[in-house]
């Protein structure tokens, strides 16, 4: 995978920001300004992965997806795994996380780790 590094990166910053600024107790992140960074950049990263994949798939004909349906549909047509942890991701860390700023640490692990397997599908 050609932005493998970059990926991994904004996976750590991810991560890096909600343990070291979110203020995490017990089951909830307490400062949600925070959470919903951390949630946008790991979301990013679910993207890259996505568009990586479909590079690969599309070779020359490959355009950046314009939405997530768009994406849900080219990803779709190749691997239904990998849609699974893409809606995965977009519920949790694009909705829930950056859009709505849930507190919930259970929610945002889920995205991560959505994302991360989808990272593993990938590489």
């Amino acid at each position: 995978m050609n932005h493998y590094h970059e990926i991994t990166r904004y996976l750590d910053n991810a991560r890096e920001i909600l343990s070291t600024k979110a203020n995490k107790e017990g089951q909830e992140y307490k400062d949600i300004k925070y959470v919903q960074m951390a949630s946008g950049t790991a979301y990013n990263a679910a993207l890259m992965i996505a568009d990586e994949y479909l590079r690969k798939k599309e070779g020359a004909k490959f355009t950046k997806p314009q939405s997530i349906d768009e994406y849900r549909i080219r990803i779709r047509k190749h691997n239904k795994t990998l849609l699974s942890y893409l809606n995965e991701a977009y519920d949790t860390l694009h909705l829930a996380g950056y859009y709505h700023g849930t507190p919930s640490v259970k929610t945002i692990k889920v995205g991560l780790d959505a994302t991360q397997k989808m990272l593993a599908l990938v590489a």
